[in-house]
């Protein structure tokens, strides 16, 4: 099986595996306790936070731990609308592309009153920093966008938006989970006021993530309990999946340059190759995007056949995001970049790693185009389209 779909969820990584067992085994010990057991796992705990925080450019206590980038997204939106309330301020600006966790979290806060200003992304996926500062008004609380899609892969230019968030005093958040592990971030060096992050999306285990506040905005709980996580997040901590988050991190920072080169190079084989099948394209920018995502259009063909008969030739693909599979509507990303509905069907989601090799990609070029051609070969759009009676988009 070629696994070509990191951007759901990657494997765990020996490092962190290892680290993840041993620690439940040797540490399992409540963080919360006083005794030797319970201390020892703190230990764990803080020097995890430490880790993190260092391959991010924070501070230790920048950092709260979560299950994960869903449960971050809402913490971080839902503080930043609750300091903005309390000074009269419900205005917030965000994009239409945005992960669901963060769009979601929007529409609630609309019914409570908020007002939302979803910016525009353009056909190449990418915001307008200029239009972002026209957008900001007095009553601005803050603003989220996302580091990299999740779909298409197009890295948005974050340290300019978050220069442009710190001049007029608004809060900046920043939907990471993408990018975190595959790209080099310092969170002071772009401004970024609070950021989510998901351990699975970087080689580490699922039900772990973090949230990074900057020093002075202050949390609220999304779980009431315990004090743990200075009280902002109650509950016991999950010790050895934090342990094996900070592991992978690390892992994945110390050779983010290394990795990114190889990838890139057969991420763009890949979609140059793909690119040769008539009437297909790239969604997203070609440059300003994840090494190792490759997001294209076929016309005539719906997705989830594409998917079903790649499975049958061993190459575990998706056409959009993981956490709307079971969706019959087309993807909510390639029609923000304005694709037509018709062409948002035919989406096709791959995103290799460093473990995929060159055989590996021709591969899938090879699957890919004979399955599509396979598709169409019974498609009645596809022969309206060659007929003339419907005019091609592509």
């Amino acid at each position: 099986m070629i696994y070509a779909d990191n951007a759901a969820t990657t494997k765990m990584s020996d490092a962190a595996l290892n680290v993840m067992i041993q620690t439940a085994k040797e540490n399992w010990g409540n963080p919360s306790s006083l005794y030797t057991h319970g201390q020892r796992a703190k230990e764990i705990v803080e020097k995890a936070r430490e880790d993190i925080a260092g391959i991010i450019g924070a501070d230790r206590s920048e950092i709260t731990f979560t299950s994960g980038g869903s449960e971050s997204d809402n913490q971080a939106i839902l503080t930043a609308a609750m300091l903005g309330e309390a000074k009269g301020k419900k205005h917030i600006i965000s994009d239409t592309f945005e992960h669901h966790a963060v769009l979601h979290t929007l529409s609630a806060l609309e019914k409570k009153g908020f007002e939302v200003t979803l910016l525009d992304v353009h056909e190449n996926g990418i915001i307008d920093p200029a239009e972002l500062e026209a957008a900001i008004r007095e009553d601005t609380c803050l603003v989220t966008i996302m580091f990299a899609n999740n779909e298409i892969g197009t890295i948005q230019p974050i340290k300019q938006l978050g220069q442009i968030c710190r001049a007029h005093g608004v809060i900046f958040h920043t939907d990471a989970v993408q990018a975190v592990g595959h790209v080099h971030i310092n969170v002071n060096e772009y401004n970024i006021d609070m950021m989510s992050a998901s351990a699975h999306k970087f080689n580490g285990p699922k039900g772990a993530g973090f949230l990074y506040a900057k020093k002075g905005i202050g949390l609220s709980s999304l779980i009431e309990g315990g004090s743990q996580e200075k009280g902002k997040r109650a509950g016991t901590e999950n010790v050895p999946a934090i342990a094996a988050m900070a592991a992978a991190l690390k892992e994945n920072a110390d050779k983010t340059d290394e990795r990114s080169a190889i990838v890139t190079k057969m991420r763009d084989r890949l979609i140059e190759g793909l690119l040769a099948i008539p009437h297909s394209v790239l969604n997203g920018d070609a440059k300003s995007r994840l090494p190792g995502n490759a997001n294209l259009c076929f016309e005539g063909i719906e997705g989830e056949s594409l998917l079903l008969l790649l499975d049958d030739k061993g190459i575990a693909a998706s056409s959009g995001s993981a956490c709307t599979s079971g969706s019959l509507d087309p993807s909510h990303v390639l029609l923000a970049i304005g694709r037509a509905h018709d062409v948002a069907h035919g989406s096709l989601r791959l995103t290799i790693n460093e473990e995929t090799s060159e055989k590996d990609i021709e591969y899938i070029i090879e699957s890919v185009t004979e399955v599509v051609e396979r598709l169409r070969s019974f498609s009645p759009v596809w022969r309206d389209l060659i007929t003339g009676k419907r005019q091609f988009v592509l």
